[in-house]
C-alpha cells in the first residue's frame, strides 16, 4: 500500500518547466534513492511532498497516518541554541505541557482563579502528558545523543560551534526521536566522515520505516536503498534495486528505447519511399494507396518516440607537461599538533610514480592539514618531506577558496593565461560547461558544483603531474563525479587524494593509507580492500608473546569479577522490579478520584512517579553495562 504518492506532478517557476508528469508510489518499508543531476529539481521534489511548495499540476498524497521527518542538506545551521536543546526541541509539544502544568501549580498553590477548573485542567494535561511518554523525553534525549557520538561536555555547546559532521548527527538524532514514519534525507552523508557514514548506514539498517533520500554517494545508495527514482529531462524513470541495479536496467532501456526508434525511422522511410512510388505511377488507384500510407505514416511520426539526448557533461582531460622520476614523494617523522590537540606524528610514507593514493581517516585527524604542509601553505612541527625530481605539483582546495569572487568566469581563467586568447579561454570554459553568458557571471554568485568544476578546470590547465586533491567529489553530482573519474583513471601521472567517496575511491585507488595521531598505517589496493583489512585486523587474535602469565591467576581473577557481576546484576534487578511496582503504584493513585480532587496528593505523587522513573532508568544503564561486561568476560580465552 503506497504510504507517499507522487501524481502527474509538474512544477513550473516563471513559465520555466522543472519537471511534469512525474509519478511514482512509495510503499511501507521502502528505502528510495531519489537521483538527478544538480537542478534537476529534487529539493524541489521534497519540498512538495512537505507542502512547502505548491505544484503547478499534480500533487503529492500523503497516507493521514504518516508522520514526515525531514533531514535537510544544512541541519541546523544558524541555530545558537546548545546542542542538547537542540535536540529537545523536537519535544516542544510537551515541553509547552509542562510549562503550563507549572504554571497551573503555581496559580492552585496561591490560590489564583478557580481551583476546581485549575485542576480539571490539570488533570487532563497530565493524562495527555504520560500518554505522550513526556515523563521520559529527557532521558530519551540524553541517551540518543550519547548513542550518537556526543559527550556530557558537548551538550552545551551552541550549534554554531559543530562541524558539518555533527549537525548532521545532530539533526538525525531530532528525527530518531521525532517517531517520524517516512524520513526524507537531503544529502545526509554530507560532511560525514567514512565512519559517520557508516554509522548512518548502521543507523537506517534497523530503521523499520520508509525513506526517501537524495544522494550523489552512490556507495551509500548501493549499501541502503531498494528502489531508485531518477529525474532527468524534466522526467522521471523509477525502478526496484538500488543504484548499481538501476545503471544496469537504465542501459538496457535505454538501448531498448534506441534500437524501437530506429526500427521506426527505418519503416517511416519505408512508407515515404512507398508513396513517393505510388504517386509516380500517376493512376486514381495508386492515389488512392498513397493517400492511404499518408495517413499511416502521420500516425507512425505521431507515435515516434524520440531518446533521451544525452545530459550535457564537463569534458576534461589531464595533461602532465613533463614526467616525473619514479619517486614522487618521501614523507619521514612528520608531526603535527595545534595546541594541546596532536593530529599524527611519527608518519611516514612513500609515494611512487602514477600510483593513486588516498589518504583516509576521521574528520580532525589532518588530512586537509597534510596537503597544505606539503603545498608549503602550513609548517610541520617535526619530521621532513622531499618531492622527487621533475614534480610539478597541483593542488584541489575543498574550500575553493583559490577562486576569486568579485572576478568573473572567464577572468579567473584568462588572467593565469595571459597567451591565451578569448576564443581559446571560451572553448576551455565550454568544456566545463560554462557557455554563453555563463561565462561572464561573477565567481561569488556560481554554485558549489560550478565553482568545483572552475577549479577541475584550472587544474586541468596547469599541466601539473602530481594532483594533491582534497574531496574533490563534494559539490560534483553524479554525472560529473563520472567524469572526473575517467579523467583521473586516464591520467598519466600521479595523485594523492583525501575523499570519503567509497565508491570514488573503489575506481582509482592503488594505495591507501590510514591517518592515525600515531602515525600513517598502509594498505594496497582499493577501498573493498582496506575494508577487508581493517575488519581482518579487528578479528585478529593478538600474537603470543613469549613473556609467561599465569594463566591459573587470570582464570581466577576473570571468575571473580564474574561472580561479583552476577551478585549484582540479580541486586539490580530486584531493585528494577521493585520500582516497577512503585511506578504501578504511583500510577493507580494519581489516577484515584481522590487524588484527582486533591492538587497537593498530584504534586507530591507526580514528583514521586518521575523521581522513580528516573532511578530506574539509571538502574537499567547500570543493569545494561553490568551485562555486556560478563559478556565480554565470558568470551575471554585465559
Amino acid at each position: 500500500m503506497a504510504i507517499v504518492s507522487i501524481q502527474n506532478l509538474k512544477v513550473d517557476f516563471g513559465g520555466k518547466v522543472l519537471f511534469e508528469n512525474v509519478s511514482f508510489d512509495v510503499n511501507q518499508g521502502d528505502f528510495v534513492g531519489l537521483i538527478g543531476a544538480n537542478g534537476t529539481g529534487k529539493t524541489t521534489l521534497f519540498k512538495v511532498i512537505r507542502g512547502e511548495i505548491e505544484p503547478t499540476e499534480g500533487g503529492a498524497f500523503i497516507s493521514k497516518t504518516t508522520k514526515i521527518g525531514y533531514l535537510e542538506q544544512h541541519a541546523c545551521q544558524g541555530s545558537v541554541r546548545t546542542v542538547y536543546d537542540e535536540a529537545l526541541s523536537i519535544f516542544e509539544p510537551l515541553m509547552k505541557i509542562e510549562r503550563e502544568l507549572e504554571e497551573i501549580a503555581v496559580s492552585i498553590d496561591a490560590h489564583i482563579g478557580n481551583t476546581d477548573d485549575l485542576i480539571e485542567r490539570q488533570n487532563r494535561l497530565h493524562e495527555q502528558f504520560q500518554e505522550q511518554e513526556g515523563l521520559t523525553y529527557k532521558s530519551r534525549t540524553r541517551a540518543a545523543l550519547i548513542g550518537l557520538g556526543f559527550s556530557e561536555n558537548d551538550f552545551t555547546l551552541t550549534c554554531d560551534k559543530l562541524s558539518g559532521g555533527q549537525r548532521s548527527k545532530l539533526s538525525m538524532c531530532k528525527l530518531l526521536l521525532s517517531g517520524s514514519d517516512v524520513l526524507l534525507l537531503d544529502e545526509p552523508t554530507n560532511h560525514l566522515d567514512i565512519a559517520g557514514t557508516e554509522w548512518l548506514e548502521d543507523f537506517l539498517s534497523t530503521f523499520r520505516g520508509t525513506v526517501i533520500v537524495i544522494s550523489h554517494d552512490r556507495y551509500f545508495l548501493d549499501r541502503v536503498t531498494n528502489k531508485t527514482v531518477e529525474l532527468s529531462h524534466g522526467r522521471c524513470h523509477s525502478s526496484k534495486g538500488n543504484y548499481s541495479v538501476y545503471l544496469k536496467l537504465k542501459e538496457e532501456r535505454l538501448e531498448s528505447e534506441r534500437r524501437q526508434y530506429e526500427n521506426q525511422i527505418e519503416e517511416i522511410k519505408r512508407i515515404e519511399g512507398i508513396i513517393e512510388q505510388q504517386r509516380s505511377f500517376a493512376r486514381e488507384r495508386n492515389f488512392i494507396t498513397a493517400e492511404s500510407k499518408r495517413k499511416m505514416l502521420e500516425k507512425k511520426k505521431a507515435e515516434l518516440v524520440v531518446p533521451e539526448p544525452p545530459l550535457s557533461k564537463m569534458r576534461m582531460k589531464f595533461t602532465p607537461a613533463c614526467e616525473t622520476g619514479n619517486d614522487v614523494l618521501t614523507v619521514s617523522g612528520l608531526s603535527k599538533s595545534f595546541g594541546s590537540k596532536r593530529l599524527f606524528s611519527d608518519a611516514a610514507m612513500q609515494v611512487f610514480k602514477n600510483e593513486r593514493v588516498f589518504m583516509l581517516g576521521t574528520n580532525g585527524c589532518g588530512k586537509t592539514t597534510l596537503l597544505r604542509i606539503l603545498t608549503r601553505q602550513q609548517s610541520a612541527d617535526a619530521g621532513s618531506f622531499a618531492f622527487g625530481a621533475n614534480v610539478k605539483t597541483g593542488y584541489f582546495d575543498q574550500s575553493l577558496e583559490t577562486l576569486h569572487d568579485e572576478k568573473t568566469v572567464i577572468d579567473e581563467i584568462w588572467d593565469e593565461h595571459r597567451s591565451f586568447n578569448e576564443t581559446t579561454v571560451r572553448s576551455y570554459l565550454a568544456l566545463f560547461l560554462f557557455r554563453g553568458d555563463d561565462v561572464f557571471k561573477n565567481v561569488g554568485t556560481l554554485s558549489g558544483g560550478e565553482k568545483a568544476k572552475l577549479c577541475l578546470l584550472k587544474l586541468m590547465l596547469s599541466g601539473s603531474n602530481v594532483l594533491l586533491l582534497d574531496e574533490p567529489t563534494n559539490h560534483l553530482d553524479i554525472p560529473s563525479r563520472e567524469v572526473l573519474e575517467a579523467a583521473l583513471a586516464d591520467f598519466d601521472g600521479t595523485i594523492i587524494c583525501i575523499s570519503h567517496d567509497r565508491y570514488f575511491i573503489n575506481k582509482l585507488s592503488t594505495k591507501i593509507y590510514r591517518m592515525t595521531e600515531n602515525g600513517f598505517d598502509k594498505f594496497d589496493g582499493d577501498y573493498n580492500d582496506y575494508a577487508e583489512a581493517v575488519l581482518s585486523q579487528a578479528k585478529e587474535k593478538p600474537k603470543k608473546t613469549e613473556t609467561k602469565v599465569n594463566l591459573y591467576k587470570l582464570r581466577k581473577e576473570r571468575d571473580s569479577e564474574m561472580n561479583k557481576l552476577k551478585g549484582k546484576i540479580k541486586r539490580l534487578e530486584a531493585q528494577i522490579d521493585r520500582l516497577d511496582v512503585e511506578i504501578s503504584e504511583f500510577n493507580e493513585i494519581l489516577s484515584s478520584p481522590e487524588t484527582a480532587a486533591n492538587y497537593e496528593k498530584i504534586i507530591e505523587y507526580t514528583n514521586k512517579l518521575d523521581e522513580a522513573t528516573e532511578n530506574q532508568l539509571v538502574l537499567m544503564d547500570e543493569w545494561e553495562t553490568c551485562n555486556s561486561r560478563l559478556n565480554e568476560l565470558s568470551e575471554m580465552e585465559v
